[in-house]
């Protein structure tokens, strides 16, 4: 993803991604939205964000905070990716839980990178281990499988990315599913980033309908090294997911 703008204008978002894997996995695949980008940190160098993250559906808060996410250059296009996360479920009905939340590992891959005519492309699988306590809505119980294809593509201070990708979400009330979608974001200043996406998906779990949605967010850029990024949206197509919102502070280093 690209952190650090040298463009000066507004930015108009749409486009698409991975919304919601149910009720006891990661909102976000890309921070800070829902779509990810094929774009690994260069070898050698780190992404780490520190936040929160978390959904409001029909009267009930569920979501992850803190949460660490860790993202390594540990070969030449390869990022090598572990997330862990407290989770907390606050009911309609007053009862609230929290505690440690499933834990993230993935492997990107870029294998196409961009050109003139060609946009950069990248596998990133990912497996969700079920280390959360499922009884209390912290964790979903069982392993969760991503397999996806994004792309990317940019010119001046517009960089635009997305993709596809396939759920395997085993375990009772669960789905497969699908998704596609796609981002849109501009550089404004050195400073500020905004962007926003567009997503469409088909239900994760049984009993709810198919859904589309929308995140805005963008990136705040203190230098080379600090960032703070964050986003919110809601569902437009279904209505399961009221309210949706991230927030975390990034750290890239070392400096490129």
């Amino acid at each position: 993803m690209k952190f650090f703008p040298k463009g000066s204008l507004w930015a108009l978002a749409l486009g698409g991604a991975l919304f919601v894997m149910g009720v006891s996995t990661p909102l976000w695949a890309g921070p800070p939205f829902e779509t990810d980008d094929p774009e690994p940190p260069p070898l050698g160098h780190w992404e780490i964000y520190l936040g929160t993250t978390g959904y409001e559906s029909q009267g009930n808060f569920l979501g992850w905070g803190p949460f660490l996410e860790l993202n390594y250059g540990v070969f030449p296009d390869t990022q090598l990716s572990l997330t862990e996360q407290a989770a907390f479920n606050w009911l309609a009905g007053g009862r609230s839980y929290y505690g440690y939340g499933d834990t993230l590992v993935g492997l990107k891959y870029r294998f196409l990178h961009e050109t003139d005519r060609w946009p950069q492309a990248a596998f990133y699988p990912q497996v969700y281990l079920p280390t959360g306590d499922a009884s209390k809505d912290l964790g979903t119980g069982q392993f969760q499988f991503l397999i996806p294809l994004w792309l990317q593509k940019s010119w001046g201070p517009w960089t635009t990315y997305g993709g596809g990708a396939y759920w395997i979400t085993p375990g009772p009330g669960y789905k497969n599913w699908t998704f596609v979608g796609w981002e849109l974001q501009r550089d404004l200043s050195d400073f500020f980033t905004v962007g926003g996406e567009l997503f469409f998906h088909s239900a994760d779990v049984v009993g709810v309908t198919d859904g589309a949605g929308f995140n805005l967010g963008g990136f705040l850029n203190f230098d080379d090294i600090n960032h703070i990024v964050f986003s919110a949206g809601r569902d437009i197509l279904g209505n399961e997911y009221q309210f949706t919102g991230y927030l975390a502070y990034q750290w890239t280093f070392p400096k490129e």
